[in-house]
């Protein structure tokens, strides 16, 4: 029988302690230390975690206590030094997004991890969802006809960040799952946004992300409305998808719903739309936690030596997009050329090779 994976988490502020809950519930992994700079986070996380080593300082806890991997939950502008410290005393690594703070960093992450051996993950949550996986294989099985184009929500009243904007900490979700199912980069990035509440910090942007084919993809991310919105539309040649992922069973529906044109007509008189208005669905989804799913992946990849869905390069590919963003932001919304760093496009891993997660 193979000895548990051991595990220490840093930060067990707002992410951190559910980060520690699934890890502490894994049946091949032991939650042995928690990493924190407040004393009163700490003394609160030893009341549920006894047997846990509690540390005040990365360095304190990698010298203090055996580990096999390092799990990452603070804010983004230490995620690179937390995370290096970590791979340099060869430790796995699962860092929440987005990776870094820039993409030299994530490059230099992404190296050290490469030398070392290391797993490197990045902690894209909603690619281990139940709705995104199932939605996944509707699309690519073919079940809507060809993708086209995805539009994004992500609003609510909060939680503003002092570090980071609004797209950096909300639309890393939408890009993900974006990227996941383009199966490539964009080629052009435009984003605008304003800053209402702390100067120089956008609490309101919208992003619009443009791919090969003259597919589109739009993320619209807000901290400053009255209500909350997790919604993603998916729009195909023959139907269309919307994932809400408030409503607590009913996630997806499928509509049968669809817009026509003439192959031929010889003068505008003669065009005509064809609207089709079919049936609208609800496929069956698995229930379970996607933190959960996440968690269980990484345990997977850190004993197989498989690469995570969500590794490093895709944590770089997130941060060079949301840079560019930044670079939009700063010119008035204009157009910033995307090149990938990789061939393009990249290909989509096909559904038998998905990682699944029932039975967890």
């Amino acid at each position: 029988m193979k000895k548990p994976l051991a595990v220490g988490v840093v930060g067990c502020g707002y992410w951190g302690p559910n980060l520690a809950r699934n890890f502490d519930s894994h049946p091949d992994a032991e939650l042995r230390a928690l990493c924190d700079p407040d004393p009163d986070r700490l003394r609160h996380m030893r009341e549920r975690y006894p047997q846990a080593l509690l540390f005040e300082g990365i360095t304190e806890m990698l010298t203090g206590t055996p580990l096999d991997a390092v799990v990452v939950a603070t804010p983004v502008r230490t995620h690179f030094a937390l995370a290096k410290a970590a791979l340099l005393a060869g430790k796995h690594v699962l860092v929440e997004k987005p990776m870094a703070s820039s993409s030299e960093e994530c490059e230099e992450l992404i190296q050290l991890a490469a030398e070392r051996g290391l797993t490197l993950m990045v902690g894209h949550t909603y690619l281990y969802s139940e709705p995104v996986r199932r939605i996944t294989e509707i699309i690519r099985e073919g079940g809507i006809g060809e993708l086209k184009y995805i539009n994004c929500q992500r609003l609510n009243l909060g939680l503003f960040q002092k570090d980071i904007n609004v797209a950096w900490d909300l639309a890393p979700h939408d890009i993900s799952i974006i990227l996941h199912l383009m199966g490539e980069c964009p080629r052009l990035i435009n984003c605008q946004g304003n800053a209402h509440i702390h100067p120089g910090i956008e609490d309101v942007t919208n992003l619009s992300l443009g791919f090969r084919k003259e597919r589109f993809a739009t993320v619209q991310s807000s901290w400053l409305e009255p209500r909350k919105v997790r919604q993603m539309t998916f729009v195909g040649t023959r139907k269309m998808i919307v994932y809400d992922d408030l409503q607590p069973l009913e996630k997806i529906r499928i509509y049968d719903v669809r817009v026509e044109c003439p192959p031929h007509y010889d003068n505008f008189a003669e065009f005509q739309y064809s609207y089709h208005y079919g049936d609208c669905y609800l496929p069956r989804v698995e229930q379970s936690e996607p933190l959960k799913n996440m968690c269980a992946h990484f345990v997977d990849c850190v004993r197989d030596g498989s690469i995570p869905m969500s590794c490093g390069a895709r944590g770089l590919e997130m941060v060079r997009i949301l840079e560019a963003s930044t670079e939009s932001l700063r010119a008035n919304g204009g157009p910033v050329p995307f090149h990938s760093a990789r061939p393009e496009p990249r290909q989509p891993l096909p559904v038998s090779a998905l990682p699944t997660f029932s039975g967890r």
